[in-house]
């Protein structure tokens, strides 16, 4: 399925606009310039366009920083699409990390590695809030794994830890958002054929992303919920409980061809990407 051609192609174009951007980013790092969060969404919204990602957005990402944006995970795919949307940092486990290439670009954007052991929690805890308290915007991914992307997973309470720090007197930011992949070249997306985006359980990486970019232009629908705080609902369980209940929703409005409070309006990746 897909033109094999138009695969070989993509993959070049974003291999060389990878090579080109990483010394970039690296100088970017070493100078301590406030370009180093905002030239890795640049990237992502290039990348976006050369490997047929048409973004989507209702709502708007919180002007507050530091924000701590809690989304739903289908795919290693999100990391394109939010990057190319928020100018933060990713929270991933660690073995992400050790990854050819995808290790050495999740490094480069300052992600936040952690192995989810309870017994490491307070250390990567610790390593959130640092980087908070820097004002540093951090995206997570609370379900702990990637889904089949037609629902979403059960929110891990333990990951909100550091929703209840308080930065310059206020409280941390929060805000829920939904992904979904929702159609190819225009046409809807059913349950099954959603697995051109959703990566999951024993799928291969390199056979997953090679068989999508052979396809034409994957639609995904981004959704921004009403951002909150842990003292909105008094302790960080509840505080999990209403995210996963509005990401939740989202992705069944998007599943379900419903738009969400507002219309859904192109996002920036597909349209000024270039």
């Amino acid at each position: 399925m897909g033109s094999p051609l138009l695969g070989a192609a993509r993959l070049l174009i974003y291999l060389l606009v990878t090579l080109a951007g990483i010394p970039v980013q690296l100088l970017l790092l070493k100078l301590g310039s406030p370009a180093r969060a905002t030239f890795p969404r640049a990237y992502h919204r290039l990348c976006a366009r050369i490997i047929g990602l048409r973004v989507q957005t209702t709502g708007a990402p919180a002007q507050v920083h530091p924000t701590l944006f809690v989304s739903n995970h289908s795919s290693y795919l999100d990391i394109v699409v939010l990057g190319s949307l928020i100018p933060g940092s990713f929270v991933a486990k660690s073995e992400v990390g050790t990854w050819p290439l995808f290790g050495l670009l999740a490094r480069l954007q300052r992600t936040v590695f952690v192995d989810r052991k309870p017994r490491n929690a307070a250390s990567h805890r610790d390593d959130m809030q640092g980087r908070l308290e820097a004002g540093d915007d951090l995206i997570l991914f609370p379900e702990g794994t990637s889904s089949d992307g037609n629902r979403v997973l059960p929110f891990k309470s333990a990951l909100f830890a550091v929703a209840g720090l308080r930065v310059e007197g206020r409280p941390l930011t929060v805000q829920p958002v939904s992904v979904t992949a929702t159609r190819l070249d225009g046409i809807p997306l059913g349950r099954t054929m959603r697995s051109v985006y959703a990566w999951y359980g024993d799928m291969e990486l390199a056979g997953h992303l090679w068989e999508m970019v052979k396809l034409g232009v994957l639609t995904v629908e981004v959704e921004f919920h009403p951002a909150v705080t842990v003292e909105d609902f008094g302790s960080r369980k509840a505080l999990a409980d209403h995210c996963w209940t509005v990401v939740a929703a989202g992705v069944d409005r998007a599943v379900s061809g419903r738009r969400g409070p507002a219309e859904a309006r192109p996002g920036v990746p597909a349209e000024a990407a270039g």
